[in-house]
């Protein structure tokens, strides 16, 4: 394993050198997988060990026609690779459940019944084990409980999967039944393409998960931008200028240096005028966004935000309301300026 080391602070992270796809080609040579849920995560998952010579079957309702076809598209074949959902989990040997949180709880009860004895039970998030007491989520003590959390998207992960690059990833071992409980979640991580894979627990995997995408990744980044968008635009800035200074240059940009060395290579690399102005407020963000932050954490932490999770998302009208709140989003200024913004790329000619 290779050592990362944070001022003393040491972690074993796992590379693809060091847990190679052979490896996990033949620690999985006699599983097989099934992906439950053919939405999000799952159809990244599925067609990356599919393509790493893993054997993956796929287990969708099939009264959910599009992620149904969408199957059918990407080459399951009915009474092949793929099923309904109580019949994949019944000839598997590694569940992997990636439908919804809010989906979680109701699939459960046809699921529970197909875990047999020395099954594995994989989880891309540790939300329906660590809200038990909400979600029902609880395994019987004869399988393998794991966790590998993909750090994006599944778009992402099919996206750098391709690239050659992966993604890197969490993963933890909940209950290990068999003894080999770890062996084969590292084979899993490697299988659906980690760039490299780092050791955590369910519960800190979803609560660094649940507070990273409220804050910083989607919902903290989209009220920022917001905000500096509409000052702008009050202050007479053309809506094209306005969207550029507030996402085009970050996302084309300046995010991009971030990633290749840090954000103090990114200051390095910008203006003196910007370095100045960037480190002067800074803090001023950090102090004024920290009691959210806090906030945040401890509304995470005591199962508040999952309760509306549930509740959100857990009714037959959610898609329809959720539909709503995007287009809204979508068809704002912002982004209506944006989606012309981005047409005027060279790439897009």
């Amino acid at each position: 394993m290779a050592k990362l080391n944070f001022g003393g602070v040491e972690e074993n992270v796992v590379t693809r050198e060091e847990f190679s796809l052979s490896k996990a080609q033949e620690v999985l040579k006699d599983e097989v997988i099934a992906i439950i849920g053919y939405g999000v995560q799952g159809p990244a998952q599925a067609l990356n060990l599919r393509d790493n010579g893993i054997n993956v079957i796929i287990g969708q309702a099939p009264e959910f026609k599009d992620d149904w076809n969408k199957a059918l598209k990407d080459g399951f074949v009915p009474g092949v690779s793929l099923f309904p959902i109580e019949e994949a989990a019944e000839r598997a040997t590694v569940i992997q459940y990636l439908v919804s949180d809010a989906a979680q709880r109701a699939v459960w009860p046809q699921l529970k019944p197909h875990l047999k004895e020395g099954d594995a039970l994989y989880f891309s998030h540790g939300f329906s084990v660590t809200y038990k007491d909400q979600t029902g989520v609880i395994p019987p003590p004869n399988v393998d409980v794991i966790l590998v959390a993909p750090k994006g998207s599944g778009t992402s992960v099919r996206r750098n999967f391709l690239a050659g690059t992966g993604i890197n990833s969490s993963y933890a071992v909940f209950q290990d039944y068999t003894g080999k409980a770890e062996q084969r979640t590292l084979a899993l991580g490697i299988g659906i393409g980690s760039g490299y894979l780092f050791p955590t627990t369910f519960e800190s995997e979803v609560y660094s998960d649940l507070t990273g995408e409220r804050g910083v990744l989607m919902g903290a980044l989209a009220g920022i931008m917001e905000a500096q968008y509409q000052v702008l635009r009050e202050n007479g800035h053309s809506p094209s200028e306005a969207f550029n200074e507030t996402v085009e240059e970050l996302t084309q940009s300046l995010i991009r240096l971030v990633d290749e060395n840090g954000m103090d290579w990114m200051y390095a690399n910008c203006s003196a005028t910007a370095q100045r102005g960037a480190l002067d407020w800074k803090p001023k963000f950090r102090d004024a966004t920290l009691p959210v932050f806090k906030n945040l954490y401890e509304r995470v932490r005591s199962g508040e935000e999952t309760k509306v999770v549930l509740a959100k998302t857990g009714h037959a009208g959610y898609k329809a309301d959720l539909d709503a709140e995007l287009k809204v989003l979508r068809e704002s200024e912002m982004w209506q300026a944006g989606a012309q913004v981005r047409s005027l790329r060279p790439d897009k000619g």
